[in-house]
């Protein structure tokens, strides 16, 4: 698909599809909370980055930075080796 680029007001950038709705650039949730670390023990927050599979996510789908997808990823593999998180879905 080609993609076309218009400007935007108040300095915000987006995409725009052939006929199609803007395309909101996600904003890293962890950069908005101003996590300084991401804590493997909570399970509950490192679910929603993880498919019903048990993949992890990757960061054009989660909206996370590149640091904070690097800390998030070692954090997954920890909970699962503590088994907070599973390998893989049954």
């Amino acid at each position: 698909m080609s993609e076309i680029k218009r400007p935007a007001s108040a300095g915000e950038e987006k995409t725009f599809r052939k006929g199609k709705r803007p395309v909101k650039k996600k904003v890293c949730q962890f950069c908005v909370d101003k996590a300084t670390d991401i804590d493997y023990k909570d399970a509950a927050k490192l679910r929603k980055f993880i498919t019903e599979k048990g993949k992890i996510l990757p960061r054009r789908q989660s909206g996370v930075c590149t640091a904070h997808q690097k800390t998030l990823a070692v954090a997954i593999k920890r909970a699962r080796q503590v088994a907070l998180l599973p390998f893989k879905a049954d």
